[in-house]
């Protein structure tokens, strides 16, 4: 019996405590962000820097998913989210230490920043593809709308409360209260009674990783959201990691403007992840998820060229309400066209593009920006994406 109602997943007692539980560290995470970029512009004054420091933290995923996804299918995941999520915890005490007592440099924060990336390698292939024996296939999409919503509620309070803490308290509780925010998780995963399916085939790493990688070549509808999401890391999503360059030298609002501009993408993200969590079904998906990975590119196009902070809030809400409708979207399609024996290994081919690609696209974007200026760099970096998904979600559509 079909189960597409409103808030579905939300029916099943393992989903709660896990969605619960990422509410908590969503927040402690985006707090920890912040903090890390105004304590690096702090320390730098340079974009180029930014990109470095963010660089570090995804180029792990990139490098190791692909095993990650492996790993993910060939133990239980609860299991491997216990582990992932109990390290997790170690980056964010020692910068928080070292930042406490002044002694913080920032190649001790790309250190930590890579550390936390290696964990992640693994956490992140295990946590999106646990998310479908939590719940029935047909609240998929339901889970991952809701897991958006609850990563970009997050994004609104994180940054704010990061901005607030920043001003009235210092760095460094921002970075302990990340850490204590892991327990959560590791709580509501104690809690769970689900474990997770297991691969009980077991055949070389390699294999494994080929196999996948064989599976996603036959079918074209896997492709065209993996190549689009690859470009938007590339070039489009690395504008995140700029944001304190136009808080401090474009639009001139500080910290706690930084704060409220993080915290306006997370309102349009988090309205995009309620809107298709509310909703019974959404008909055309294809056609939903095209028009919503050109809106991204045309959204962030206009936030790269203002010098108004009110147009700059509100087109960091478009940009976040598309990016997360395409994200979640595309996700679900993946999984839900994915065997449950090899999900592992998809989602971690489908992390490499999305966030594997990051580090790339913040040494490209901080070098560019250094050389031409953080507008005009974000501005042709949203210039490409939007060329590009005109180009591969257009012909989609027409379909």
């Amino acid at each position: 019996m079909q189960d597409s109602g409103r808030f579905s997943a939300l029916r099943f007692r393992d989903f709660r405590l896990f969605w619960t539980g990422q509410v908590i560290s969503y927040s402690g995470t985006w707090m920890h962000s912040t903090a890390q970029g105004w304590l690096v512009y702090s320390l730098t004054k340079s974009p180029f820097y930014l990109g470095l420091v963010s660089a570090a933290a995804w180029l792990p995923i990139l490098l190791l998913s692909l095993v990650g996804g492996v790993v993910a299918d060939r133990f239980k995941k609860r299991n491997l989210l216990l582990v992932t999520q109990g390290l997790s915890i170690l980056p964010a005490v020692v910068i928080g230490i070292f930042t406490a007592t002044g002694d913080v440099t920032v190649w001790l924060v790309i250190a930590m920043g890579f550390l936390m990336g290696l964990f992640n390698a693994f956490d992140i292939p295990a946590r999106q593809s646990f998310l479908i024996e939590m719940v029935r296939k047909d609240s998929l999409l339901n889970a991952v709308a809701l897991n958006s919503a609850a990563f970009n509620g997050a994004r609104i309070l994180g940054p704010v409360a990061a901005g607030l803490t920043i001003e009235h308290f210092g760095l460094a509780p921002c970075f302990f209260i990340n850490a204590a925010s892991f327990l959560a998780v590791i709580v509501a995963l104690s809690m769970m009674r689900v474990e997770g399916i297991k691969n009980v085939e077991r055949k070389s790493m390699f294999h494994e990783i080929s196999e996948g990688v064989r599976f996603i070549k036959k079918e074209r509808e896997i492709i065209r959201p993996l190549v689009t999401v690859s470009l938007f890391s590339l070039f489009g999503l690395p504008f995140i990691a700029l944001l304190p360059v136009f808080a401090e030298d474009v639009l001139h609002v500080g910290a706690k403007g930084l704060g409220f501009l993080g915290g306006a993408a997370g309102v349009g993200a988090l309205s995009a992840a309620m809107t298709l969590a509310f909703r019974r079904d959404i008909r055309a998906k294809g056609s939903t998820m095209s028009v919503a990975g050109m809106a991204f590119p045309a959204a962030l196009f206009v936030f790269a060229i203002s010098t108004n902070y009110a147009l700059s809030l509100g087109a960091l809400v478009v940009v976040g309400f598309a990016i997360v409708s395409f994200l979640a979207l595309a996700n679900s399609s993946i999984q839900l066209m994915t065997p449950d024996g090899m999900r592992g290994r998809v989602m971690s081919v489908y992390t490499t593009v999305f966030l594997g690609m990051i580090p790339i696209g913040h040494a490209i974007m901080g070098t560019l920006s250094s050389v031409i200026g953080t507008g005009r760099a974000v501005s042709i970096g949203a210039l490409i994406c939007l060329t590009a998904s005109v180009i591969i979600l257009g012909g989609r559509r027409k379909k």
